[in-house]
């Protein structure tokens, strides 16, 4: 790839900041964030359980987690898994420094730049769950091939996702769940775990309500949760159907 289209694939949209921080998030970004930082390797791949202090049972990642409330209770909750965030709003990633610094989280790495090359670098099979909630939705139709839910990043979700590993998309905008499920259903390397409707309608067991959820579900919206599993390999690398 030239050095022009490489630039052109990682070309940034969306805003990176908003209002001011406190003086006290941006000690904490000052601070905190670098300690907590991931950055993708210059070579080779990358394995993400090493990016921890102790040795993690399993790896979830989230891509655009908000005010990062979900990361966070779900990073709590679980203290024997590590959890990796992607954003790159600057008060988003403040918000979850903020939460990780005052509950004392040690299980927490946060990607605060765009999270496409570090999804290029991570180890195949090497991560338990995905999270994409209630991303940007980029509804007009020029501008869709901004979504997150690509082929192509599907693909990179499945060769990092370990055997039986999980993939999770929510979002109140019926037509990016359509969007999503066309891209999904028949691929051979991710079953939908919908077996009827309350499946997707509500959320896991586990769910951890985002702020921008809440706004939704406020507003009267129906959000849909979408869960995917990953197929087992066979030993060629290859997924059985």
């Amino acid at each position: 790839m030239s050095a022009e289209k490489d630039q052109e694939a990682y070309r940034f949209f969306g805003r990176r900041k908003g209002h001011a921080l406190s003086a006290r998030r941006e000690a904490l970004v000052r601070d905190v964030l670098p300690g907590l930082r991931v950055t993708p390797p210059k070579q080779g791949l990358l394995d993400p359980r090493t990016l921890f202090d102790a040795p993690m049972a399993r790896v979830h990642l989230e891509i655009g987690f908000g005010g990062g409330e979900h990361l966070a209770a779900q990073a709590k909750g679980n203290p024997e898994d590590g959890f990796i965030g992607c954003e790159v709003f600057l008060n988003g990633v403040a918000s979850l420094v903020s939460q990780v610094a005052d509950q004392e989280i040690g299980n927490v790495r946060i990607r605060d730049e765009d999270a496409r090359p570090l999804l290029a670098a991570m180890a195949p099979a090497s991560v338990d769950r995905i999270y994409v909630l209630f991303p940007d939705p980029w509804p007009k139709y020029r501008h869709r091939d901004r979504r997150m839910i690509q082929t192509e990043s599907l693909d990179r979700f499945a060769d990092m996702l370990k055997d039986g590993g999980e993939l999770r998309v929510a979002s109140d905008q019926m037509f990016y769940i359509a969007w999503t499920l066309e891209r999904v259903i028949g691929r051979p390397d991710f079953e939908w775990l919908a077996e009827r409707p309350g499946d997707w309608r509500e959320p896991p067991a586990d769910w951890v309500r985002t702020r921008y959820e809440r706004k939704a579900l406020a507003k009267g919206d129906h959000p849909a949760y979408l869960r995917f599993r990953r197929r087992p390999r066979d030993d060629g690398g290859q997924s059985r159907s």
